[in-house]
């Protein structure tokens, strides 16, 4: 299972992560929706339980991520500053390059 995270989002990502409210939260990326061949993802900091399965970015950013849904596999998380600042998720890897 591979999840790719651009410099952008890593750099916010990290900015989260070094919060002291956040100490000891992960990165998680999820499905909030699929339909037909593709999904619309969501991320949120948490704590990781013993059964969460950890994925390790070449951004050292640990993904908690279910490797039981295949729609994840291959996911990127960016970070856009124009037209509207926000992390945009997508998954390439399967036809998935925006929402619609």
């Amino acid at each position: 299972m591979s999840v790719k995270i651009t410099r952008n989002a890593a750099k916010v990502i990290k900015r989260e992560l070094d919060k002291e409210e956040n100490k000891g939260l992960a990165l998680k990326v999820f499905i909030t929706h699929a339909h037909g061949d593709h999904a619309h993802y969501g991320l949120d900091l948490v704590k990781p339980a013993e059964t969460d399965q950890i994925v390790a970015t070449d951004k050292e950013i640990d993904v908690v991520i279910d490797l039981n849904e295949p729609l994840l596999e291959g996911v990127k998380i960016d970070y856009l500053y124009f037209p509207e600042e926000g992390f945009v998720i997508t998954n390439p890897s399967k036809g998935n390059h925006g929402d619609h």
